[in-house]
């Protein structure tokens, strides 16, 4: 499956929004409480979306003029050189079928991480392993999830494999 993605539109944030949510409370379910969901998912408005593709570069996927997966990078607390990933989802319709990849590697050929020293993401529990599979790893000492139910995981791009 070929996913066309391209940056976020004011245009796409209900779009977004919803798949997100529908994500949260089908993917999610195993792992966080459903009050914890529900927040996440108050919190993810349409107007919450635009502001965030204000601060980041924001990427949508569309699957048959559908949006079925968004991934955004940003500036890491606004440190030179560090980077986040934030705003990773891909609708339970297509989890298994290169969607995700497909977002991750976009994400991966931004002109900030190709920048990047370091790149975190903050990820769930439910997707922890997925971004392993990447070469994203546990920050030192960070071996169970945060305050925020989430594992901080980081990647360095330029770093040598010797």
């Amino acid at each position: 499956m070929q996913l066309k993605i391209r940056r976020f539109k004011t245009a796409d944030a209900p779009a977004a929004a919803a798949m997100i949510a529908h994500t949260l409370l089908t993917s999610n379910q195993g792992d966080y409480t459903k009050p914890y969901l529900d927040r996440l998912i108050a919190q993810m408005t349409p107007t919450w979306l635009c502001q965030k593709a204000a601060a980041t570069h924001f990427y949508v996927g569309y699957f048959q003029h559908q949006l079925v997966a968004t991934g955004a990078i940003g500036s890491y607390w606004g440190r030179p050189g560090e980077y986040s990933l934030f705003t990773i989802f891909v609708d339970p319709g297509i989890q298994g079928m290169g969607g995700g990849r497909q977002i991750i590697q976009t994400l991966e050929q931004d002109p900030y991480f190709r920048r990047a020293r370091r790149v975190e993401i903050p990820a769930s529990v439910t997707a922890r392993k997925f971004y392993q599979h990447f070469g994203y790893q546990l920050k030192p000492g960070e071996t169970y999830p945060d305050g925020e139910g989430l594992y901080r995981l980081e990647k360095f791009p330029h770093e040598s494999l010797d």
